[in-house]
């Protein structure tokens, strides 16, 4: 089965993880922006990282078969410096234009902060004046009471639902991330977050319409094959090919195809990795 990665931070991964993702059918990844270990101290930083992840990374990806698309914003880990905030926020714009920048994110709460919450709503603000899809961080603590403030902040800002997905579900958010009308997330990690029996669960619960799954894998113990193993459990588990391709694939493809950029190629060969040099 062809698979598309939604959500994944591959800054912090190796080749060696993009080889294994082609071997097993992973065929193109969205990486949003994320918090690098420590805080950034200059604006500069992340724009020089988001130009990275935007150029180099959509290299190193097609090298290994895989076109590597991505999502720009300042994460919710470093808003509390609410200067740098601004300045970062207010020279973004260059890097949402860039052609492989299919989406805004990932934006939203860490720990529900009132600083969190400004540099949310002023980047939520700007994908609603440039119709892109959004990526909305829920905390990983409180998750009831952030995904509630996060509705809220949505409704506010007028921000179209079907441009939205709230990321990081689980089964204490799920029934209120439907009921809002954006798409709902799921992340799968081996120890935290979810596992693939959970996410079966949900979405034999849920369905799957407007569901995506996701692997994250950035810093901590985390797996870039992850989508892999929820498609052999759910597989295993008695749902159909069809509603494992929607999960996997088909859904992945309808919410970044609202961006014209979104147009990946599905068919990459991976280069010799001896007849090119870094």
């Amino acid at each position: 089965m062809t698979i598309i990665e939604p959500h994944i931070h591959m800054y912090s991964r190796t080749t060696d993880d993009y080889e294994n993702m082609y071997a097993t059918g992973i065929r193109a990844c969205l990486e949003p922006s994320f918090w690098l270990g420590t805080n950034r101290r200059y604006a500069g930083t992340f724009f020089d990282y988001f130009q990275l992840i935007l150029e180099f990374e959509t290299v190193r990806a097609r090298r290994f078969g895989i076109d590597h698309f991505c999502a720009v914003a300042l994460n919710p880990k470093e808003a509390e410096d609410t200067a740098l905030a601004d300045e970062v926020i207010d020279g973004m714009g260059a890097y949402l234009d860039h052609p492989r920048c299919v989406a805004l994110g990932e934006i939203g709460f860490n720990n529900i902060t009132a600083n969190e919450e400004r540099a949310f709503v002023r980047q939520l603000a700007i994908a609603v004046e440039r119709d892109m899809p959004t990526i909305v961080h829920l905390p990983h603590v409180d998750k009831p009471k952030g995904i509630q403030r996060t509705i809220d902040i949505i409704k506010d800002v007028g921000a179209n639902p079907d441009r939205v997905i709230i990321d990081h579900n689980t089964e204490e958010t799920m029934a209120i991330s439907r009921a809002s009308g954006c798409w709902s997330g799921m992340t799968v990690y081996p120890i935290s977050k979810l596992t693939p029996q959970r996410v079966s669960d949900i979405i034999r619960e849920f369905g799957s319409d407007r569901m995506i799954v996701n692997g994250s894998a950035d810093w901590g113990v985390s797996d870039p094959l992850s989508l892999v193993k929820v498609v052999n459990h759910m597989a295993a588990d008695g749902h159909s090919e069809e509603t494992v391709q929607k999960l996997v694939f088909d859904n992945a493809m309808a919410f970044y195809g609202q961006s014209e950029k979104w147009k990946p190629e599905l068919d990459l060969v991976p280069i010799d990795p001896h007849v090119f040099q870094r």
